[in-house]
């Protein structure tokens, strides 16, 4: 196959772009492709989660519009679960320079770093994108005794760690949302009773059947359950209320606190420009397509690209914030 039915597979001009970042060479008319090229034709995202949850799910969402826009030509994903992401961070940074492969993280993942002491952290990787926000739902059982939020608050300040909290890893943004209602709700934020799951499957199994009190999580993860009437929403963390969802907001309920979760993909440390330029494009080209348009549509995720220098900063401001935040609900000294 010559090199433009190659391109002509790789819709959107991907390749041109990686080829004239890397130097490719124009022998006999004939532009040869370089390494951050070959990136474009097999990509590994990488999940640092079990299936199921919002990580799994962003790098699924990723395979499918990546390979069915013809933007790279075959996509898989791996799963590498453990300690709120840090455990598929440490693997990841050994990739140094590797352009074949991208890492999808995100708020959860600044939160593990703090509280796990991670010797890894997001400065060994190389940003490239944030993708999507989604804002955090509280539920409870269908069968439950607590109709409200206002219930859940007085419980909370009644008795704190006789409310078992059900979410995502230790110091994520599930973490950090039920010790900003705890403190907004004047309970005893250091007798919070959290229960962390690695893997969005095995949270929604635990909140479904009764073995915490309440539940925390993206509305994309409990928005199926919700309408079909196993779990009852309390209370979303946005600023408004959510078309489609029967809930009051946290301001509404009397809690001062509204918090968005944000999901974005990395690139190995140490990339080349040329290979930093070639998945900068792809990603770019992802989130333009029709199929992510709905994709975002589908699963209720807000669409907040940023990529490049400008979601490096915001990086860097949200690594402040939040270290902020875990040591003002006690989870980091």
């Amino acid at each position: 196959m010559n090199d433009l039915s190659r391109r002509q597979m790789l819709k959107g001009g991907a390749a041109l772009v990686a080829i004239a970042a890397g130097g490719g060479t124009l022998t006999g008319g004939m532009l040869l492709p370089s390494a951050a090229y070959a990136a474009l034709e097999s990509l590994t995202v990488v999940a640092p989660a079990k299936p199921g949850g919002g990580w799994d799910q962003t790098a699924r969402a990723m395979q499918e519009v990546l390979q069915g826009a013809g933007i790279v030509s075959a996509v898989q994903v791996e799963n590498v679960a453990g300690a709120g992401g840090t455990v598929g961070l440490a693997q990841f940074a050994n990739r140094k320079g590797d352009a074949s492969a991208v890492l999808v993280g995100g708020l959860v993942m600044l939160g593990a770093i703090l509280t796990n002491k991670s010797p890894v952290t997001l400065k060994d990787v190389t940003p490239l994108a944030r993708l999507t926000g989604e804002y955090e739902v509280i539920v409870v059982p269908a069968a439950s005794e607590l109709k409200s939020m206002g219930d859940l608050a007085a419980k909370l300040k009644a008795d704190t760690g006789s409310v078992s909290w059900g979410g995502g890893s230790a110091g994520g943004t599930d973490h950090i949302l039920a010790g900003l209602i705890a403190k907004a709700a004047g309970a005893d934020v250091t007798k919070l009773n959290y229960v962390a799951f690695s893997g969005g499957g095995e949270a929604l199994a635990a909140i479904v059947g009764g073995h915490v009190t309440c539940g925390v999580s993206g509305l994309g993860e409990f928005e199926a359950q919700i309408k079909a009437g196993e779990l009852r929403a309390l209370a979303i963390s946005s600023g408004e209320r959510l078309p489609g969802l029967d809930a009051p907001t946290l301001k509404e309920s009397g809690l001062d606190v509204e918090l968005a979760n944000w999901r974005a993909v990395f690139g190995a440390g140490e990339l080349a420009d040329a290979d930093k330029a070639a998945l900068l494009d792809a990603v770019d080209q992802m989130v333009k397509s029709d199929g992510w348009k709905k994709t975002l549509e589908t699963k209720g995720w807000m669409d907040t690209y940023l990529a490049g220098d400008a979601f490096a900063a915001y990086l860097g401001e949200e690594e402040t914030r939040v270290t902020a935040v875990l040591k003002e609900i006690g989870l980091v000294s």
